[in-house]
């Protein structure tokens, strides 16, 4: 097996099997014609509601939540927006209890923005209940400090992470599912959402871009290098397409400073013909899911 088929093999084990997408389509129908059934009347599966996070993006790999943004009516913003205080708290609770008919087990995460359901074969859903603007943007509630409206763009982002990954031969999206495996593998304090705004900016410049596996391991030890030599005094990031603040949850440089030494050594083993050797490397950067 060459470099090539190494990655190959690595990103299609990255993704979730046939059976788990049927599944996420299913459950993914179900609570959008759950809230549509209450909020308009209409047993649509497919209207008014979006898959947004990581999923949406096509970047999520198979240990990815799903998080999903279902649209409700204006009257309901009116309704909650009217209340003297905390109407974004309630309306996440009214949403969990009609989530509650179908899916027993609902409940408001402890971010007080999203409805959690989790399902016992580990496929996790967050909901975001939204309202839609005239831009295509969403509002969305809240119920932290007293309760607030937050905006998002989630089509923007993921219309320009197609973009790009379109204009790069694809590698843009294998890059953050790649990336992802690092985080899971080496317990890399980073959002995916601040893996995809990264991995957006280093490849809009990296030489190799258009090309394809085989250069797959010069492209892990760059965005590493990338990674490692970022300030660590820098706390945010404009993510693509929307340019909404993306902040960093903890240091990531050193992390990126081993994968980085890693993966030169993965380099130089293969440049001698110690393909075992090199994979080991390669596996203490992103896990098991790499062919051993």
């Amino acid at each position: 097996m060459s470099v090539s088929d190494y990655f190959s093999t690595f990103c299609s084990n990255l993704r979730m099997s046939s059976d788990t997408v049927s599944t996420i389509q299913y459950r993914y129908h179900q609570i959008t014609k759950r809230i549509n059934l209450d909020y308009r009347n209409s047993s649509s599966e497919t209207a008014y509601s979006l898959y947004v996070g990581s999923y949406g993006r096509g970047t999520e790999i198979w240990t990815s939540d799903i998080d999903m943004i279902v649209q409700l009516p204006y009257e309901t913003y009116a309704k909650f927006n009217a209340y003297s205080s905390n109407g974004q708290s309630a309306l996440l609770q009214e949403v969990k209890g009609v989530l509650q008919k179908t899916y027993s087990t609902s409940f408001v995460k402890g971010d007080g923005q999203v409805i959690g359901i989790n399902f016992t074969d580990g496929i996790n859903f967050e909901i975001v209940p939204a309202f839609i603007n005239k831009d295509d943007s969403y509002t969305y509630p809240d119920s932290n400090d007293g309760g607030s409206w937050k905006t998002t763009d989630p089509r923007k982002e993921i219309a320009a992470m197609n973009t790009r990954n379109s204009n790069t031969n694809k590698n843009l999206k294998r890059l953050c599912r790649m990336a992802r495996a690092w985080k899971e593998k080496c317990n890399v304090s980073m959002s995916g959402i601040l893996i995809d705004t990264l991995a957006y900016k280093f490849i809009g410049d990296w030489e190799y871009k258009d090309k394809s596996y085989l250069y797959y391991d010069f492209m892990s030890r760059d965005f590493f290098e990338y990674l490692k030599n970022i300030d660590t005094s820098q706390s945010y990031w404009l993510a693509p397409g929307s340019n909404r603040y993306v902040w960093k949850s903890g240091s990531f440089q050193s992390k990126a400073k081993t994968a980085y030494d890693n993966a030169v050594a993965a380099i130089s083993y293969e440049n001698d013909n110690k393909s075992y050797s090199a994979k080991q490397k390669w596996r203490e950067i992103y896990g098991t899911k790499f062919p051993d």
